[in-house]
């Protein structure tokens, strides 16, 4: 349950931080008005893994490993590592790209600023904090991503060994 509340906790996170970045959504018919609206943000998979260019802006957050250890004579520790994957749409390129810095740059700055979220995860900074910007070519969508280790609260024995 810990790490499901780990990802909780950052989706609300993450819309806190980046709820003022209002950015396009593609026009999908002619005639429709371009419509703006801050990143939704997402767990582990996007609803509809088809809809990957239609949910844009978005933020996705997935757990990708958890380690728990102990050892000899210390107390547990426990890691998540979590990769957010940061998708925008914008027509121009130059915009684009820096529409997806920004919206990076916010989650990144306001990570550092508060190290705890949740009342219970820790950025580990020792771990670092993982930025990178995909040079691919998918103009009119801009993708990046976010590598992050977090410590969690251990979870306790109920028989001591």
């Amino acid at each position: 349950m810990t790490r499901i509340i780990l990802l909780e906790s950052l989706r609300d996170f993450t819309k806190e931080a980046t709820a003022g970045l209002m950015m396009p959504t593609k026009v999908t018919s002619e005639g429709e008005i371009q419509q703006f609206r801050p990143a939704d943000v997402y767990l582990m998979r996007l609803p509809d893994g088809s809809s990957a260019k239609k949910k844009a802006p978005y933020v996705l957050h997935q757990l990708v490993t958890g380690t728990d250890r102990q050892p000899q004579g210390q107390a547990v520790s426990a890691r998540a590592n979590v990769r957010s994957i940061f998708c925008v749409y914008n027509d121009d390129e130059q915009e684009g790209g820096l529409m997806l810095l920004n919206l990076m740059e916010r989650l990144r700055a306001a990570l550092l600023r508060k190290v705890v979220i949740g009342e219970q995860f820790t950025l580990d900074l020792e771990a670092g904090l993982e930025v990178l910007v995909y040079p691919d070519d998918t103009a009119p969508f801009f993708i990046g991503e976010m590598a992050s280790t977090w410590k969690l609260p251990a979870v306790e024995r109920e028989v001591n060994l």
